[in-house]
């Protein structure tokens, strides 16, 4: 396995931009997502998630950081990765887990029909549309980190 333990690229100097539109769009959706009534807990469990399965380091730092920080349980954290086995996670941690990683993982079956009915059953259309922002802003943010090689270990919650 080979050592990334030096960033490649600098967005915010390159392309400061657009870096700044990628956090409006960021801020934006966890606004939303606050305002469909969807929990902060959810939320981080659902970053955490799309990042592990992407495998981006410095989001999994991050977020199980904010997790931690919000009141979230270690042993939750330690068996998110197998979440569908684990008797932690709620009905709606469940279907959001399972949307996460259609979502995350479209190339492989679309967003099942099945998978969208259970998570819209769940949450209904005005917080499904919040989540799937949340899912998609997280999902860019791991390019983001993962192409110039962003390091983790550095990250601080805001107060």
């Amino acid at each position: 396995m080979t050592t990334r333990n030096s960033e490649r690229l600098d967005l915010n100097t390159h392309s400061a931009r657009t870096y700044s539109a990628m956090h409006r769009l960021a801020t934006t959706a966890a606004q939303a997502a606050t305002e469909a009534g969807l929990e902060g807990p959810l939320v981080e469990l659902v970053r955490i998630r799309a990042s592990q399965i992407n495998g981006c380091a410095f989001c999994i730092d991050m977020h199980t950081i904010d997790a931690r920080s919000a009141g979230e349980a270690e042993q939750r954290l330690y068996a998110l990765n197998a979440w569908e086995e684990a008797p932690f996670f709620t009905e709606r941690e469940r279907a959001a887990l399972e949307f996460t990683e259609s979502v995350t993982l479209v190339h492989d079956g679309h967003v099942p029909d099945d998978v969208y009915e259970r998570t819209v059953k769940v949450f209904g259309e005005e917080q499904l549309a919040a989540l799937l922002w949340i899912i998609v802003v997280i999902n860019s943010y791991n390019r983001v980190a993962i192409t110039p090689r962003l390091t983790p270990g550095n990250y601080k919650p805001s107060a």
